[in-house]
């Protein structure tokens, strides 16, 4: 059985990638160079790929720069600390999701697999409009009728385990299924180490702590 996972490199992809694994999946992770601000995160997730010694990973190149609008791939500074705000933050991309579940989409079709396995979440997140377990209906509807695995009742499936998950409850998920949380990274500026200030940085260091836990990562502050 297989399962695509969007791998970013970032902490909650990766916890994804246990999640299906632990389950009996064979992960095909998909990733994507969409024009963001740093190459890092992409950097981690071939290191996680490689520590999965997953036999496929897909690697789509697209410029979502040319379309802008968002401090990951724009001339707009990275917002630092971490805010309670009603509005979207800066930092959201313009239909990431919708794109990135697009492809998936597509990939499951090719490679017969039965699972796509997201990390969104709903309790600790940016407040991304793309992050919402509505969405994520919406688009499985759409996948039900787009393709010929949902017109020939082969439904594909969209998992998202860690919608309802403390960003401290995903940490210790992570732990439990030996993820390789070592080889990640959550930072918007990007780098070797973390900046530690970031909206990003802040979320999952607090998260840690609550988890009573230590971050591998290395941070420039902490």
């Amino acid at each position: 059985m297989k399962a695509i996972v969007l791998l970013s490199g970032g902490l909650d992809s990766t916890v994804c990638m246990s999640v299906a694994k632990d389950a009996g999946y064979e992960p095909v992770p998909i990733s994507f160079a969409y024009g963001q601000r740093h190459s890092r995160e992409l950097e981690c997730a071939r290191e996680v790929a490689r520590f999965y010694q997953v036999k496929k990973h897909v690697v789509i190149e697209t410029n979502m720069r040319a379309i802008g609008g968002s401090a990951l791939t724009d001339e707009i500074e990275v917002p630092k600390g971490r805010e309670e705000r009603s509005d979207i933050p800066i930092t959201y991309v313009p239909a990431r999701n919708l794109i990135f579940l697009s492809y998936a989409l597509g990939l499951a079709e090719v490679e017969n697999a039965e699972k796509i396995y997201i990390g969104v979440n709903s309790l600790d997140y940016s407040g991304y409009p793309d992050c919402r377990p509505e969405f994520i209906d919406k688009f499985q509807q759409v996948a039900d009728f787009a393709t010929k695995a949902g017109v020939e009742n082969r439904r594909i499936v969209v998992e998202t385990p860690l919608q309802y998950l403390s960003k401290a409850e995903i940490i210790k998920l992570g732990m439990k299924n030996g993820a390789p949380l070592h080889l990640t990274t959550s930072c918007y500026q990007g780098g070797e180490e973390a900046c530690g200030v970031c909206d990003s940085c802040v979320l999952r260091l607090r998260g840690f702590r609550e988890a009573g836990l230590a971050d591998p990562i290395k941070y420039k502050n902490k």
